[in-house]
C-alpha cells in the first residue's frame, strides 16, 4: 500500500507509526519508551518515568495519558494499556 507519509519527519506530535500492547513489569522496562499510551480498559497504572519516580494513575477506557514511561509496574496495576511510538 502506498504511504504518501513515509518521508515525513515523525515527532513528538505526529501520529504514532506502531504500538503494543504494554505488560506491566516490577523489574524491567518497556521494549521501547513510547509517545504515549492508550487506556484499553480502565482502572489504575502505576508508571515510572526516566528518573525514577513512580506514580499512580486513576484512568477511564479510551484516555490517551501524554506520558513517556520507562516503565510500568506490575504491582498496583489494574489498567490495560497499549503503547504508541
Amino acid at each position: 500500500m502506498p504511504d504518501p507519509f513515509e518521508s515525513d519527519y515523525v515527532n513528538l506530535t505526529s501520529p504514532a507509526v506502531t504500538h503494543y500492547a504494554v505488560v506491566p513489569s516490577d523489574g524491567a522496562d518497556l521494549p521501547v519508551r513510547p509517545r504515549a499510551l492508550f487506556v484499553r480498559v480502565g482502572g489504575t497504572a502505576v508508571l515510572q518515568d526516566k528518573d525514577g519516580t513512580v506514580i499512580s494513575y486513576d484512568l477511564s477506557a479510551g484516555a490517551v495519558l501524554s506520558m513517556r514511561p520507562v516503565r510500568v509496574l506490575a504491582t498496583g496495576t489494574t489498567a490495560q494499556l497499549v503503547a504508541w511510538y
